[in-house]
């Protein structure tokens, strides 16, 4: 067979392939779960991108199929096997701030703006356009392609819940919806609340300070950034403030003061960062909760937030707690303070994101914190897993993508692994490959989210070639 350019067979079809991009950006998908309605569960526009996808389909002669208006699938080829692509066509609110309409798709300066340029309409229909090439070509396969189309991955990713209750698995599938050159390995995701448990004794006041009340943060995976007491300061109010404002200076943070009704109002600010690596921030909630762990509380309260201090400030390895862990394969177990409660009346409560490595042994370090806690007098509630995602990287699959990945770009295919969970993870052999390349900023949920047309090109000459190379009639895997 005459070796095929796929660059210049990707470049013959930019500008239909810019069409389509354009008229999907178009469609607000934004979940809408207000305007539901048993045909549109997620939202009218968001079933309306769903549905142009599988008319595109249709139009280019792929077997389509609606699942319940919550996924679909396009599908080509013949064989037993089955390869699969999986994308998504929601996207996050647009926010405010954009220079360009974000659904307008305008092109300038070799890029292509609009919410969801780079995630996922955009590789969505690179992978499409990937399809569509080797369909027109006429390439045999020997192996089914199915270009799997969710519509609820930026939120709780019930579409491929749904779509996998009564649809195949593939064999081996990617999902272009992350970082070139591949992500093979992704760590387990648990949330779960600890929360302080209720004292029967009596409390002691305190002669100094009386805590009423304490909150920061409001999402498990995110570092808050901001965190707020209200305390009534009994002696020494003086000192209590100057205290604070050297506290602050020392840390490099930006707190505030001021009095409500009596009460002492301490406001600080961090810096907020993904909850995958909470080093990378500054966290409020714990800041504050460091510098009341400091001065002489009442009871309750100073369970708390000595608590809170001992265990985790500048502590995000779970060390204190007996259950650091770290592998070869995901490094090292990391903790998110993502939200810290107190009330003078309920006690406090904690939410965490715990990101663990691929070998870890959840159940009995699961088993050892809640003995570690109850020493504490703390307990878990609310807890939730999401298991950790591998493939080998010696895997057939993995080899023949970096082959196609260091084909296309000259460039050595790094196996990238990650604290966060990607789409890929809803595959049992599954990796997520592209489409954002090294080097690039990323710019997904951001105001003027862009893809460059260059690298929109070169992903769908990369798909292009992973699909023959994963289905054709030559395929090894």
């Amino acid at each position: 067979m005459k070796e095929i350019n796929w660059q210049v067979e990707a470049e013959k079809r930019k500008e239909a392939l810019l069409h389509d991009l354009q008229s999907l950006i178009a469609i607000k998908s934004v979940l809408n779960e207000e305007e539901a309605t048993a045909s549109a569960p997620l939202g009218e526009r968001v079933k309306e991108a769903l549905d142009f996808m599988l008319e595109l389909g249709e139009r280019d002669g792929f077997a389509g199929k609606n699942v319940d208006n919550l996924a679909g699938h396009l599908e080509f080829g013949s064989g037993e096997e089955l390869v699969g692509i999986l994308c998504h066509v929601d996207v996050v609110p647009e926010g405010d701030g954009w220079t360009t309409d974000p659904f307008g798709g305008e092109i300038k300066d070799g890029k292509i703006f609009g919410r969801g340029a780079i995630d996922d309409k955009g590789p969505t229909m690179a992978a499409y356009y990937a399809m569509k090439m080797i369909k027109e070509l006429g390439l045999p396969l020997n192996k089914r392609v199915r270009m799997i189309i969710g519509t609820d991955e930026e939120s709780e990713w019930r579409c491929v819940d749904r779509y996998f209750e009564s649809e195949e698995m593939p064999a081996v599938g990617f999902a272009p919806d992350a970082d070139f050159p591949i992500i093979y390995a992704e760590k387990g995701i648990a949330d779960f609340d600890i929360v302080q448990q209720a004292d029967e004794q009596a409390h002691k006041p305190s002669e100094e300070m009386t805590v009423h009340s304490f909150e920061s943060g409001r999402r498990y995976n995110m570092v808050p950034d901001y965190a707020k007491a209200a305390v009534t300061v009994q002696r020494g109010q003086t000192e209590v403030i100057q205290s604070y404002g050297a506290f602050v200076e020392e840390h490099g943070l930006d707190g505030r003061f001021h009095i409500d009704n009596g009460k002492l109002i301490l406001e600080l600010k961090g810096v907020s960062s993904h909850g995958m690596e909470p080093d990378l921030g500054k966290n409020a909630g714990l800041y504050l909760a460091e510098f009341l762990a400091g001065r002489e509380l009442d009871q309750k309260a100073a369970q708390f937030f000595g608590f809170a201090s001992r265990f985790f400030f500048e502590e995000s390895r779970g060390r204190k707690l007996g259950i650091d862990y770290s592998d070869k394969i995901t490094g090292d177990l990391t903790i998110n303070v993502g939200k810290l409660l107190f009330n003078e009346k309920t006690g406090g409560r904690l939410g965490l994101n715990m990101r663990y490595p691929v070998t870890f042994p959840l159940k009995e370090k699961q088993e050892l914190l809640t003995k570690r806690l109850a020493e504490e007098r703390f307990g878990i509630e609310n807890f939730s897993d999401s298991t950790p995602h591998h493939v080998d990287q010696n895997h057939p699959f993995i080899e023949t993508l970096c082959k196609v990945y260091e084909e296309q770009t000259g460039e050595k295919a790094e196996l990238l692994s990650i604290g966060g969970g990607t789409y890929a993870r809803s595959l049992e052999t599954g990796v997520a490959f592209g489409a954002l390349f090294p080097g690039r900023e990323d710019v997904a949920h951001q105001k003027d989210e862009y893809m460059f047309i260059a690298d929109l090109l070169k992903a769908t000459a990369i798909y292009a070639q992973a699909i023959w190379e994963l289905a054709g009639e030559s395929s090894l895997v």
